[in-house]
């Protein structure tokens, strides 16, 4: 995610820290440069004008011009304009007072909203709440089902009204919900190709008729400056609450996401970042700058961390280690643990100093994991729990079993030895925390 548009701000930064003194003249050469990336990145052009005009009124001041660090005052100037221009802070969703809570989610045709009302679903469910899947798009092939499997992934609960309108189907919704107890109802709406009144109309109607607490526009992240363009549309016809930026796993350039809070006045509630169901995050502007400029995500790490950890499993692993007395059961659970993560070249990201540092046409090895899993997998209970038993024709036998080679094997055998000598030595030193494998 915006992997091209960290390096750019990383190599800027570097020339700028090493400048000894910051004059007019290369604050201006910084932003020329800063200005080029974001218009690389199809910001939209008065977002990037305005942008670049607030970071040159404060940097051109003289308290940066005096300071001892005067490249990293005009970086951490950057920063706050990157988190104004996203948003400032980041905005919880509206609830009802009287449940149900009513989510619309409206958007283009292939924005990815079926996918999202799933994944929202999921997340409402991560926090105790349980939520109704509407089927109110009526008109796509297969739409009425696809939500339905959709909600099957998400563990929600799924409603469709057959030979009745969407406005109908909304209606009767929300009747449903609280016969059921539930205390959300999320409105899967049909999308067009393009923007037509019919559409507008339908949507417009279906806001008429359900009150929604909230209103979220669908948005494909990678297409840049459209889905600005898009999204100002919708809001003049609907004035919906707040946007969703769907595939921001994919090659998103990030215009979309740096532009859209300026133009639409909306703020970005959660960005999709991946297929799968939980591939969902809340949006946090602070948290996003942070990203984007190279400088990592911490807080986000640790509650993907928080939310697959079991804490009991933790203690007792720590006790292994402290022991040196961990096996490779152990390891494939922490291996779990980190699949449960999200994809690695994500994880990357999060961790500051390395966002920008991989190269585009350098990928995060997932396959070496699924590698080291096959070859766990492929073991016995005794020879994951005692390695030290593993002959060689037992590392043949895994070797052949897991569809790896007998060195590749061996060098996990190796590492697992390695991994092993390291924590006694650590446990003997008395150290009270240990690191975590992964």
């Amino acid at each position: 995610m915006f992997q091209e548009l960290t390096g750019r701000f990383e190599n800027i930064f570097r020339k700028l820290k090493g400048h000894g003194k910051l004059t007019s003249e290369n604050i201006a050469e910084t932003m020329r440069e800063v200005r080029r990336v974001l218009l690389e990145a199809d910001v939209n052009f008065k977002v990037a004008k305005e942008f670049i005009t607030a970071v040159e009124q404060k940097a051109v001041g003289a308290e940066v011009l005096k300071s001892i660090t005067p490249g990293q005052q005009v970086i951490k100037i950057i920063y706050d304009e990157l988190v104004s221009l996203l948003g400032g802070t980041d905005t919880p969703l509206r609830e009802a007072n009287l449940p149900p809570t009513v989510i619309m989610v409206i958007g283009l045709q292939g924005s990815g909203k079926t996918t999202f009302c799933g994944k929202l679903a999921k997340f409402l469910k991560s926090r105790n709440r349980r939520a109704l899947l509407v089927a109110a798009d009526l008109q796509r092939p297969a739409a009425v089902e696809q939500l339905r499997v959709v909600s099957q992934g998400a563990g929600a609960e799924f409603f469709s009204q057959p030979n009745s309108t969407p406005l109908e189907v909304c209606r009767a919704s929300i009747g449903a919900a609280r016969q059921r107890t539930l205390d959300t109802v999320i409105l899967d709406t049909a999308g067009r190709l393009h923007i037509n009144d019919d559409l507008m109309q339908e949507l417009e109607e279906i806001k008429e008729a359900t009150k929604p607490n909230e209103i979220l526009f669908v948005a494909d992240g990678m297409t840049g400056q459209d889905a600005v363009n898009t999204a100002q549309s919708f809001t003049q016809r609907l004035d919906f609450s707040g946007v969703v930026l769907t595939k921001m796993d994919g090659d998103a350039r990030g215009g979309a996401a740096l532009s859209i809070k300026t133009v639409t006045g909306k703020p970005i509630k959660f960005i999709g970042t991946g297929e799968k169901v939980d591939a969902l995050e809340k949006f946090h502007p602070e948290r996003m700058a942070s990203r984007i400029l190279g400088m990592g995500d911490v807080v986000t790490l640790v509650e993907k961390a928080a939310e697959v950890i079991d804490m009991q499993k933790a203690r007792e692993l720590e006790k292994k280690l402290r022991q040196a007395d961990f096996s490779l059961e152990d390891f494939y659970d922490q291996l779990q643990s980190l699949k449960k993560m999200g994809p690695l070249s994500q994880l990357v990201n999060m961790i500051p100093g390395l966002g920008g540092k991989i190269p585009q046409d350098v990928s995060v090895d997932e396959k070496g994991l699924v590698a080291i899993e096959a070859m766990i997998l492929s073991m016995t209970p005794d020879e994951r729990r005692r390695p030290n038993m593993i002959n060689g024709s037992r590392r043949l036998r895994i070797a052949k079993g897991s569809g790896t080679s007998v060195q590749e094997l061996n060098r996990l055998l190796k590492q697992y030895e390695m991994m092993k000598k390291m924590m006694k030595q650590i446990g003997r030193k008395g150290q009270r925390e240990l690191p975590r494998f992964f």
